[in-house]
């Protein structure tokens, strides 16, 4: 297991005079870790785009279908989480040791802010294991050269990649970096994939102004992409049922829930 750094290390990097995403989805999720420049940029983007509370709700209830389903039907043992953001209630490895005590979870991030809640994260059940990773999306090998000390890349693994390739601006390199991460797993793994789009079906529209005031007030910037473009990350893989479809209605027990332009998937690689 990697040391987890400590709170001086994390808080060196901590720059509270700028709105940083982790914080800012921390805030819209009821979270406490979040400052006051935070609360200020999240209320405007909310009052901008009213459904962005809905689609950090819907993100997180998806996590959980998502992990649930992959532990309880597919016998899922491994989870290479990247772009953990802030813990709350019900993380990746909760879920899935909840299930399987056994279960083999490392969390990747590189926001300050989540390096000093490491040692929180770093808390599983003692029959498996948990591990973070200081380490950026944009740099997959060191992801993988890195989660190889804890994982067994011979055996399936699920790559979670919930809302973090929107934050690579370019989409080709958002798309190299997914087929990168999920060549170095076998046969049997699985990508779990959330991308906010501005697609008109799912009422994607606002969410262009709203990412325009976000790059111009806070960090890291952000971009919506289109469904095909989406689509393309799965390239090589198969789609589980019911595919790409809004996050809040993948595998959802709600009869009628909210559609948030936030698409959401699991696939299989064959």
């Amino acid at each position: 297991m990697s040391e987890a750094p400590t709170p001086a290390e994390g808080t060196a990097r901590l720059n509270t005079a700028v709105a940083h995403n982790a914080r800012v989805w921390n805030y819209w999720i009821g979270g406490k870790d979040n400052y006051e420049v935070d609360h200020r940029v999240g209320d405007h983007v909310a009052s901008m785009f009213p459904l962005i509370r809905d689609i950090a709700r819907a993100d997180r209830e998806f996590l959980g279908r998502a992990v649930r389903f992959l532990a309880e039907e597919r016998g899922v043992r491994q989870f290479l989480d990247i772009g953990t953001g802030l813990p709350t209630a019900d993380n990746t490895h909760e879920i899935a040791q909840r299930i399987a005590p056994e279960s083999r979870i490392v969390y990747v991030d590189n926001d300050p802010i989540v390096l000093i809640h490491a040692r929180t994260l770093l808390t599983g059940m003692p029959q498996g294991v948990t591990d973070y990773i200081d380490a950026d999306v944009h740099d997959p090998d060191t992801i993988l050269e890195r989660a190889g000390g804890t994982l067994d890349f011979t055996r399936p693994v699920a790559v979670m990649m919930l809302g973090i390739l929107n934050f690579v601006l370019d989409t080709d390199k958002a798309r190299d970096i997914a087929r990168r991460v999920m060549a170095a797993v076998p046969s049997g793994s699985f990508l779990v994939l959330t991308h906010p789009t501005h697609e008109a079906e799912l009422g994607g529209e606002g969410q262009i102004p709203a990412m325009k005031f976000w790059n111009e007030n806070a960090t890291p910037p952000i971009t919506a992409r289109s469904r095909a473009e989406i689509a393309s990350f799965f390239d090589g893989l198969e789609l589980v049922e019911p595919g790409l479809v809004s996050c809040a209605q993948w595998r959802s027990d709600l009869h009628a829930p909210v559609v948030v332009p936030q698409f959401g998937a699991v696939a299989v690689k064959p």
